[in-house]
């Protein structure tokens, strides 16, 4: 196989060729390309209707490029130089006409050749555009703005990078939120496609997707898919687009096969067209396991939690285990997404109905509200007024004492008449860990 050449350019050089060429024709083809990546053909069809000041990006038919203030302010005085009846944005310097793909290549050559950047080509300044995002962001970004699957990037771009490799790992620091108006408007786009059919099976049904590769029509039946060991009732979203692909398509065999040769998709593929689905919509933080996680938390699993915390008070994992048969690390995910949507309240180790306690951002606030109302306090007033359980009280005693805004006197609690009111109130706590304890894994 060829080798794929990247003849990066000299930055210096190709700051001064825009300078030396900003209101010319060639300056336009080289700026485009070299600054917002944009292929010979996607520069050649530009309309200004396609260039959003406000937002600051250019919108192609398969992706948004982001711009930068200086493009984009450099775009909004070529516009304003031009008669507003020519929609094309890179134009002639002869005749202000729309050029050829032929004219914008010779152009751009002439340019590069008399700056001595003899070897770059133009799509070489769409791939150091490219290098130039993967070295700043991570490849969903990269590849959603480019249009490059991560394949591609990977084969063509990972070679020239410091450490020669592009990770395809998603890059997050917080668990996904999941943008359900833009998830239902994905969903309606890919409508009965592989992707959109395990995309529904994924977030409404919570199949795996080698559950979904496997997947046979004579499994569905009923609103239900039969599956070894377990049986799923379909969601009226899922029902529908299974029976738009069955209008489609034989109702025998595997649900999912590739249109010509008629087998089923492999998990690899199915896989990488889910993600190219994630990436066109934005949706590039996204993954199956998070739509999967997601599914579980809304299906009966989430009222059998909320029943037991309404029962006893309150639950902690261990429990969550043994009334859902789950995994240690599956019912700490499940409780946090139920935490990030206001349906639980941590404390420590426990969780609460969010009505019932104190939030841990507020605890110490209304610790030193209390005892300035009412003087002093035992370790049982506090659980009381906390709503916690006394046991927990406890780290928080200690973290007060040890800043000084409290006293202990045998099995009192006091204000620290040393400091002033303003003095006593506690600083704000790091909101990746409200209880000063260190967070349950």
């Amino acid at each position: 196989m060829q080798d794929y050449i990247v003849n990066r350019p000299d930055e210096g050089t190709m700051h001064r060729i825009l300078r030396e060429n900003s209101t010319n024709a060639a300056g336009t083809i080289l700026r485009l390309a070299w600054q917002a990546g944009l292929l010979r053909e996607e520069i050649q069809r530009l309309t200004w209707e396609q260039v959003d000041f406000l937002d600051l990006c250019l919108v192609l038919t398969d992706r948004k490029v982001p711009i930068c203030q200086e493009l984009a302010s450099w775009l909004q005085n070529l516009r304003d130089s031009r008669d507003r009846r020519e929609e094309a944005v890179v134009l002639s310097d002869r005749d202000h006409r729309p050029l050829t793909p032929q004219s914008i290549s010779r152009l751009a050559r002439g340019v590069l050749d008399s700056a001595g950047q003899t070897q770059v080509r133009l799509i070489d300044l769409r791939h150091d555009f490219i290098l130039r995002q993967l070295e700043e962001h991570d490849w969903q970004y990269v590849s959603r703005i480019c249009g490059v699957e991560a394949a591609g990037l990977s084969v063509h771009f990972a070679g020239h990078l410091e450490e020669r490799k592009i990770s395809t790992r998603i890059r997050r620091d917080a668990p996904a939120q999941i943008d359900e108006f833009a998830l239902w408007k994905l969903l309606r786009a890919e409508g009965s496609s592989p992707a959109g059919v395990t995309l529904w099976l994924t977030w409404q049904v919570g199949l795996q997707l080698e559950e979904i590769a496997a997947l046979r029509w004579e499994q569905i039946q009923g609103g239900q898919i039969c599956l070894e060991g377990r049986t799923l009732l379909l969601t009226t979203g899922a029902r529908n687009v299974l029976d738009q692909l069955a209008g489609e398509s034989p109702r025998e065999g595997f649900v999912l096969t590739a249109p010509r040769s008629r087998q089923p998709y492999d998990r690899t593929r199915l896989s990488k067209l889910v993600r190219a689905a994630l990436i066109r919509a934005g949706l590039d933080n996204l993954t199956l396991r998070d739509l999967r996680m997601d599914c579980g938390a809304r299906s009966g699993g989430e009222g059998q939690i909320l029943s037991l915390v309404r029962r006893q008070g309150w639950t902690t994992r261990n429990e969550v285990m043994d009334l859902l048969g789950l995994s240690r690390t599956t019912a700490y995910n499940r409780l946090k997404q139920m935490v990030r949507r206001g349906k639980l309240t941590q404390v420590g180790n426990r969780y609460y109905p969010p009505e019932a306690v104190v939030p841990p951002e507020r605890q110490e606030a209304a610790v030193l509200e209390y005892l300035e109302r009412e003087g002093f306090a035992y370790r049982q007033d506090i659980a009381r007024v906390l709503g916690i359980g006394v046991t927990q009280c406890r780290p928080l005693l200690q973290r007060m004492l040890a800043s000084g805004s409290l006293v202990q006197e045998r099995q009192r609690y006091h204000l620290n008449q040393k400091t002033t009111p303003d003095e006593a109130l506690p600083d704000a706590i790091p909101a990746d860990n409200p209880t000063g304890n260190p967070e349950e894994v």
